[in-house]
């Protein structure tokens, strides 16, 4: 049995999410947005090594997906926003499950943060200190 979604053929759910989620960045990218809305060069700076053309073509089919909105503002210079979805706050659960999974696999203790796992609040919080 096959399912269809948005045109994509899937042989069972968990490669449907896989296909959503999937690949390098895209979790990185649900990770930093958290409850945040961020600008583009906000978010390239947050994930360290991401070029642009990546980050874009990865933010495209977030938003393709229904996992990420973007705003675009119509002003000089243009300015273009991205949040989670309520559909893609669904995925925070699994995310910070994956987050656990590998501090545990690191062997890092509950208290260890580091900065490509805090919140986009706390990595803010920090600046200002």
């Amino acid at each position: 049995m096959t399912f269809t979604k948005n045109g994509k053929n899937y042989l069972c759910p968990v490669e449907a999410a896989l296909d959503v989620i999937g690949g390098k960045w895209k979790t990185l990218i649900l990770w930093a947005l958290g409850e945040d809305t961020l600008r583009f060069n906000e978010l390239q700076k947050k994930l360290f090594n991401i070029n642009t053309k990546m980050l874009t073509k990865q933010l495209r089919e977030l938003e393709e997906d229904g996992v990420i909105k973007r705003t675009v503002y119509p002003q000089v210079p243009p300015r273009v926003e991205y949040k989670i979805t309520d559909f893609g706050k669904t995925l925070i659960p699994i995310l910070e499950a994956l987050s656990a999974w590998g501090a545990d696999y690191l062997g890092l203790d509950g208290d260890s943060k580091h900065k490509c796992c805090s919140k986009s609040k706390k990595v803010n919080s920090d600046k200002e200190n």
